[in-house]
């Protein structure tokens, strides 16, 4: 039976498609002879690719060879996506131009975000994200005030502070507007400055109390203050001792940073680097061992137990630290001797600060675990105080060095106690200003100014 067929297109018989030729040959792939003799090369579709790979221009391959195919789906998952429900009569209507996308809620957007995040990014994420609320809920919860008040951790603990306040008024039992607002802005800041770092606050009334039958101490209170705390307070090691005229500048600054971490490199234990009262040091009697006849004492600062600064006139108790040992037992029982009152306290002008000016003379024991910090680490003074040589950088404040603290000492003998106490209060709040208050007062307030010509306090 013959096999019917349509004519073939191709000169010479035969198809183009291989697949249609019918080869008796028995051979499958298109014969060389066939196609010299017709004249039309015929090729399998792969040799046809092959060759067309070998010509130089090879044609597009959807394989994940450059960085648009391996990204393309998230790079267009990621464009912002049309509606498709409005024509476009009604959309001109609404306005031409206007975004049309998807109203996709804040919390959806934000999981679509994540979920195109890589697994690294996120943990990555992750981490800062408990880093920082690690950090915050540190410092705006108590745990920051229980870390730093811990003896084994920040040590607070080991530190009274011992304000010297005057509910009374003192002997006249009378206090003016000015001198209510004295205290209050001063036992406001021991209490900020104990607050922030974990320290004890000892407010003591210093109005004058009959310890005996005979005779009136004021401002002796202090030796039997102390004595006091360190019944009260076991854990404390040192006492500071500050006057009720005294203000806190700097209360970023805590005593183990400022003072007790190189103790070592701040105090000096040899009167004569600054002696105002000329005292002959170190003692040269010959019964005396060698560390009384030392100018240094044994040369370790651990047998130091007591600190205190030096103005123009000689010791100042206005700001001085006190250590607990046996030895500060005995030197509170002999400070509050009243014996020793009953005979000096005539003479002594300035009472217990004249008093320990003595025992460190005459007492060898007392010199040799007695030391000295500069003033202005711990007690520097206004202009006012200490002026008959001027301006003296040793005693003075300094805005510049930001020194720690100012006494306003013998500001009510002719000074305004009131007024340099409010100056260097407002002092220390324009240099402690955080970030935000230093962009609000110093740009965006004189920019307010230029513009409305009119002053205001943000």
């Amino acid at each position: 039976m013959s096999l019917s067929r349509s004519p073939s297109p191709v000169p010479g018989g035969g198809w183009s498609s291989p697949g249609l030729n019918i080869n008796t040959s028995g051979r499958s792939s298109p014969s060389k002879a066939h196609a010299e003799s017709s004249g039309t090369s015929v090729m399998w579709e792969s040799a046809r690719q092959k060759r067309a790979g070998d010509s130089g221009y090879p044609s597009f391959s959807t394989q994940d060879k450059g960085f648009f195919t391996r990204h393309i789906r998230r790079l267009s998952s990621s464009l912002p996506r049309f509606s498709s429900g409005q024509n476009y009569a009604e959309k001109e209507k609404l306005g031409r131009g206007q975004w049309s996308g998807p109203r996709i809620p804040l919390l959806g957007r934000l999981r679509g975000i994540v979920a195109r995040m890589g697994r690294v990014m996120k943990i990555r994420l992750l981490v800062v994200l408990l880093i920082f609320l690690s950090i915050l809920l540190f410092y705006t919860t108590p745990l920051v005030h229980y870390w730093r008040r811990t003896t084994w951790l920040g040590g607070g603990q080991k530190f009274v502070i011992i304000l010297a306040a005057n509910v009374g008024g003192g002997v006249t039992e009378w206090k003016g507007a000015r001198e209510w607002a004295i205290e209050r802005d001063s036992v406001r800041n021991k209490k900020k400055y104990v607050a922030r770092w974990g320290y004890e606050l000892e407010i003591v009334d210093m109005s004058t109390k009959k310890r005996y039958a005979h005779e009136w101490r004021e401002s002796w209170e202090k030796v039997d203050f102390i004595r006091t705390s360190l019944r009260k307070y076991p854990k404390a090691e040192w006492i500071w001792w500050l006057d009720l005229n005294t203000f806190i500048m700097e209360p970023t600054y805590s005593l183990q940073d400022h003072i007790f971490n190189h103790l070592d490199k701040h105090v000096y234990r040899d009167i004569n680097e600054y002696n105002p009262l000329n005292i002959t040091h170190p003692l040269t009697d010959g019964y005396l061992d060698d560390d009384s006849r030392s100018p240094v004492g044994d040369g370790n600062v651990n047998s130091v137990n007591l600190i205190l600064p030096q103005d123009c006139s000689g010791f100042n108790l206005g700001s001085f630290f006190i250590r607990r040992s046996a030895w500060t037992d005995r030197l509170l029982d002999i400070w509050w001797d009243p014996v020793a009152y009953e005979q000096k306290h005539m003479e002594w002008e300035h009472k217990e600060q004249d008093a320990l000016e003595q025992m460190y003379t005459s007492l060898p024991w007392i010199r040799k675990h007695t030391a000295f910090l500069p003033q202005r680490m711990i007690n520097s003074f206004p202009t006012g105080a200490c002026s008959e040589n001027g301006n003296d950088t040793r005693i003075h404040y300094n805005q510049d060095d930001r020194d720690f603290l100012v006494n306003m000492a013998g500001c009510e003998w002719g000074r305004d106690c009131w007024g340099e106490m409010y100056n260097f209060r407002e002092l220390s709040y324009y240099l402690n200003r955080n970030p935000w208050e230093r962009f609000k007062e110093d740009l965006i307030t004189p920019i307010w100014f230029k513009i409305t010509g009119e002053k205001v306090k943000l």
